[in-house]
């Protein structure tokens, strides 16, 4: 893999190890539910029932199911707290956001030919935001055991000293910039000044209980643009498919810092140090989508639907600074800033993750209302970085199956009308996509909402909230205590919808 450093020096370009992690391939592979308000407030149950704008993103079949062209626009106010608890200190934070959560159309063609059993064609075009990844998280807590000298340390050892010291920081491999910092911030020292040592020890105090914050701003999204197409036969069974095209753009800045009063030792030891780390992520992908609706009764219908694997290509771009606060044997303190003022600009690289099936069922009362459940099959464990050939993808490619597994998300919706008037209402369920079912836990979702038809154009609201926990690791190497996030989503959103 390349890359290329630049900010104020521009084309350089060597080789190097990677920064990505199995999180950021869980990130990019998992998506909230979105789309219009009618969608969110029945938890995106619409597998078999199409219909809906939305509905297409479940499965494409839906687009036959319009009797008339319509075209839509919903809007998102988004609401995130994270709860935090760090080995007993409890803190919160929340982020608020306003986001244009779908558009799109839907255009149907009718065949009035009595001998043609294919009666229409739909074609349509929709964009929602399938991700917002707008959170913020603060954790704040006294560590008993760990201190993040250990982050340092295991990249540091096995890498020769004269890589460190003798090869400029733009020149480093990931790797050995992580022991940059470590020895230029005086948190590691090599066990001997030679050129060829590769073993260090840390100038943390030993002892334990130390104070650590731990700040994380994101801000970003994952969008969907798809093309569809869809046909009926008979009014009876309905086919349809979907190009994808995936739009990720993403940001994110942590800011680790500790502290500790452990007696000091002799020789200069480090007090306290702040680590800052921002990441841009940024790129496109493609998928394609395949599904059915048979309505095997007037009243009762099934569905089924597979979406492939989405293929990104994705850009990473990462710069880092350190400060640290060391004491001298004799009380004086010192004060160090590594900042090496560079971007690394990573060449692109492709990111595979899972295909999806879903399995759907629906029962149609009338035009009273419905009740629909859907249910999706996702393995995670097939998520792959490529080229698979590249020995830094191989390890974590290997990390992601051994600690990712296949996972199933449940979404059970009704609606009821009373004349123009709609009331809807859902559950959503998704499993852990890791096999510890903790590093991300379960999803629980609960959505309402209603609506109303002024004929031609109809007015959606919808509610949902959502829980889910989590235990991901401040760093993934090294030093790996983290927080349990328990993250509240409250969204409202409002659909604007136009037939014609």
């Amino acid at each position: 893999m390349k890359k290329i450093f630049f900010l104020f020096i521009t084309g350089l370009s060597i080789s190097a190890l990677h920064s990505q992690e199995v999180s950021d391939a869980v990130r990019y592979g998992q998506e909230n539910l979105t789309g219009t308000a009618r969608f969110r407030a029945m938890s995106g149950a619409f597998g078999a029932v199409g219909g809906d704008l939305s509905a297409l993103s479940v499965n494409p079949a839906g687009s036959a199911i319009f009797n008339n062209n319509q075209i839509g626009i919903s809007f998102s106010n988004q609401t995130v707290k994270n709860n935090s608890n760090y080995f007993g200190t409890e803190t919160s934070d929340k982020d608020n956001s306003f986001i244009l959560n779908q558009a799109g159309g839907v255009f149907v063609f009718h065949d009035h030919n009595p001998n043609n059993n294919w009666t229409k064609i739909a074609i349509g075009t929709t964009y929602e935001n399938t991700n917002n990844f707008n959170s913020d998280v603060f954790s704040v807590g006294t560590n008993p055991r760990n201190s993040i000298d250990q982050y340092f340390l295991t990249y540091a050892n096995g890498i020769p000293l004269g890589n460190i010291t003798n090869i400029p920081y733009r020149d480093q491999y990931y790797d050995e910039q992580q022991a940059y910092f470590g020895y230029q911030g005086y948190i590691i020292n090599p066990v001997s000044n030679t050129d060829n040592n590769t073993q260090y020890t840390s100038n943390v105090p030993a002892g334990g209980n130390y104070y650590q914050e731990n700040e994380i701003y994101a801000r970003g999204y994952n969008s969907k643009l798809s093309f569809n197409i869809a046909t009926s036969y008979k009014d009876r069974i309905y086919f349809g498919a979907n190009l994808n095209v995936h739009i990720t753009d993403y940001r994110r800045s942590s800011s680790f810092y500790e502290d500790n009063s452990n007696p000091l030792e002799a020789g200069e030891t480090i007090s306290n140090l702040r680590f800052n780390n921002d990441l841009y992520t940024y790129g496109n992908g493609f998928s394609f989508q395949l599904g059915a609706i048979a309505k095997v009764t007037d009243a009762f219908r099934l569905g089924l639907a597979y979406e492939s694997n989405t293929w990104y290509d994705l850009y990473d771009e990462v710069s880092q600074s350190l400060t640290t606060t060391r004491q001298a044997a004799g009380g004086q303190e010192i004060h160090e800033s590594i900042n090496p003022n560079l971007v690394n600009v990573y060449d692109r690289y492709t990111l595979q993750t899972p295909g999806k099936f879903t399995f759907s069922g629906a029962y149609v009362f009338g035009k009273s209302g419905l009740i629909s459940v859907d249910y999706s099959i996702k393995d995670y464990a097939n998520t792959k970085y490529k080229p698979t050939s590249d020995p830094g993808f191989r390890g974590l490619n290997a990390d992601m199956n051994s600690q990712l597994t296949s996972n199933g998300e449940l979404r059970i919706g009704a609606e009821y009308k009373i004349q123009h008037l709609s009331l809807r209402g859902g559950y959503r369920f998704e499993g852990s996509p890791y096999k510890n079912g903790t590093t991300i836990g379960d999803l629980n979702s609960y959505s309402g909402g209603l609506g109303y038809s002024f004929g031609a154009t109809k007015l959606d609201l919808a509610y949902s909230y959502l829980e889910r926990k989590s235990n991901q690791g401040f760093f993934a190497t090294g030093f790996t205590d983290g927080a349990n996030i328990t993250s509240k989503l409250n969204n409202v959103s409002l659909t604007l919808l136009f037939e014609l």
